[in-house]
């Protein structure tokens, strides 16, 4: 520093927060939080700020860029803390705490991170609409030949992970792998698809067509679980159970009987809190009393022929 340089005594609020890299807004909320008293003004009715103002900015632009709270930085300073250190005395507990919670907090951000990262990757590897499903899913799906999942697909499997969780629509996905690879099935599927659909409200609840098309819906699902079946992709879904498990140990909360148990357990709470009845019962569904009815006749044929096949 050249000997003829004098420092200034004070500063203002602009050469003030450019020399601690804030900004002349963000120091009058200091004022008005409590975090910085405010300093006399001089004798233009602008602010003036010391050289201890100066030190106190500084320490508060260290600790926000740490990511502490403005309040928890103010209540540092009231308790004497702040620049003395975090473990000084009793009056540290107080810092200590806040820290303990930042550090905390910064550590599940960094998870987030981690997963949305995972996600991002996901998405560029395996397609946007697919990789937004989780990967217990997308694994199951990623060898299947480009172009033979249909937006539909994906739709319903995006509904079942919101439900029953990742395991849940991973087990669905088997039927999506059968059809996708086998196209007189799919072109079934379609089949069954459009007349479900043509059930509209202008047919009655008891018009033949409803019963028809119960047996030939359930006539086609016992054919696409023949194929699950005899390509193995059942003993795939043994194997995703034991992957899920080994993953999500089950807790107390999980042992339970009733419904909750039949929602796959911490595959559904992950998704969500609310049961999987509720979920459903939040899902709207535009289908008539006719489609409806075939669902349910459908429904009562595959009753029957497990019971048959039990005895």
């Amino acid at each position: 520093m050249h000997s003829s340089f004098m420092p200034p005594r004070q500063v203002k609020i602009g050469d003030a927060a450019a020399f601690v890299g804030s900004t002349p807004r963000a120091i009058r909320h200091y004022h008005e939080i409590g975090l910085l008293p405010e300093p006399e003004r001089g004798g233009d009715g602008r602010r003036r700020y010391g050289y201890e103002d100066m030190i106190r900015l500084l320490w508060i632009r260290r600790m926000a860029d740490a990511g502490i709270a403005l309040d928890d930085i103010r209540d540092a300073f009231t308790e004497g803390t702040a620049s003395a250190g975090a473990d000084s005395g009793e009056d540290g507990e107080g810092i200590a705490g806040v820290l303990e919670r930042l550090e905390e907090t910064l550590a599940a951000q960094e998870a987030e991170l981690r997963r949305q990262r995972t996600v991002v990757r996901r998405m560029r590897a395996e397609g946007s609409r697919m990789g937004l499903l989780s990967d217990f899913v997308t694994e199951r799906l990623k060898n299947l030949p480009e172009g033979s999942l249909r937006q539909a697909d994906l739709d319903s499997l995006l509904v079942t992970e919101r439900i029953f969780g990742p395991l849940g629509a991973a087990l669905q996905a088997a039927r999506f792998v059968a059809l996708a690879t086998h196209p007189a099935l799919r072109e079934e599927s379609d089949r069954i698809d459009d007349a479900e659909e043509a059930l509209d409200d202008s047919v009655a609840v008891d018009d033949p067509r409803v019963a028809r098309v119960a047996v030939e819906r359930h006539a086609f699902e016992s054919a696409l679980q023949a194929v699950i079946e005899e390509y193995g992709l059942d003993e795939d879904d043994d194997a995703l159970c034991d992957a899920w498990d080994a993953l999500h140990p089950a807790t107390a909360d999980d042992s339970g009987g009733g419904e909750d148990a039949a929602d796959l357990g911490s595959g559904r709470r992950e998704a969500s809190s609310m049961s999987a009845l509720e979920a459903i019962g939040k899902m709207p569904y535009d289908f008539s009393p006719a489609r409806l009815r075939c669902m349910e006749l459908a429904e009562e044929l595959s009753a029957r022929e497990a019971l048959k096949s039990d005895r």
